[in-house]
């Protein structure tokens, strides 16, 4: 079954440090997504960092990958996120905004999700790796 998957903000950096996992995972998938949040994020920790131009230049190469694209929201991912917010405010057990939009554009996507915050797992059908 060709897999594909959604990389937040942790596992990207995991990727780029070769833990295996994640390099496996991003071997195995048929089509690499980022959303536009973890990618914003990933930037902004070039930006506190010292090697800011050398990830840059790594993130590139990553991005021109034919298997590897952007997600960005559209008027459908807004009801995706409504429908979770509405379901975790509804549990008690909120996450952060910009997981919640990763969130809703995996749940858009029908994609797997690669991360490891547990936060997550207040969202059960979201089916991760």
């Amino acid at each position: 079954m060709a897999m594909r998957i959604a990389l937040d903000t942790n596992r990207y950096v995991d990727f780029c440090r070769g833990k295996e996992t994640v390099v496996r995972a991003v071997q195995r998938a048929e089509r690499v997504f980022l959303p536009f949040v973890a990618l914003a994020e990933v930037r902004a920790g070039f930006m506190c960092g010292a090697r800011s131009q050398e990830n840059e230049r790594i993130l590139t190469r990553f991005l021109n990958s034919p298997r590897v694209a952007v997600l960005y929201p559209d008027e459908q991912t807004t009801h995706h996120y409504a429908r979770l917010f509405y379901q975790l405010r509804r549990q008690g057990t909120p996450i952060p905004t910009n997981d919640l939009w990763i969130a809703a554009l995996v749940s858009q996507h029908d994609l797997f999700l690669c991360a490891q915050d547990q936060h997550f797992d207040h969202l059960p059908q979201l089916p991760r790796v």
